[in-house]
């Protein structure tokens, strides 16, 4: 699997400082290696949230939002537990 990004996803980026971009950027990679493997989510912080969204964490307060498009991920939205939340009931 190969990680690909919206232009929502760049933009919910914006302002993050660099090691937070770092951060981002191992948590996506991260997200590609192991994507489809179940029993190694959990310990990456992998979780599906249903509807064919699935979350990343980055930090306490960073997660990313992704879905499979063929054999890429594509990650959609940056926030935190709250924004996620939003942004699902907005994808009804």
């Amino acid at each position: 699997m190969r990680p690909d990004k919206t232009s929502a996803f760049l933009r919910c980026l914006r302002g993050k400082t660099d090691a937070e971009l770092q951060a981002v950027a191992a948590a996506m990679t991260n997200a590609a290696a192991v994507y489809g493997q179940p029993h190694l989510h959990v310990g990456r912080g992998l979780r599906d949230l249903g509807r064919g969204f699935y979350e990343s964490r980055v930090t306490r307060d960073l997660r990313l939002v992704f879905s499979v498009k063929g054999d890429a991920l594509v990650f959609d939205f940056a926030g935190n537990h709250d924004g996620v939340r939003a942004y699902l009931r907005n994808r009804r």
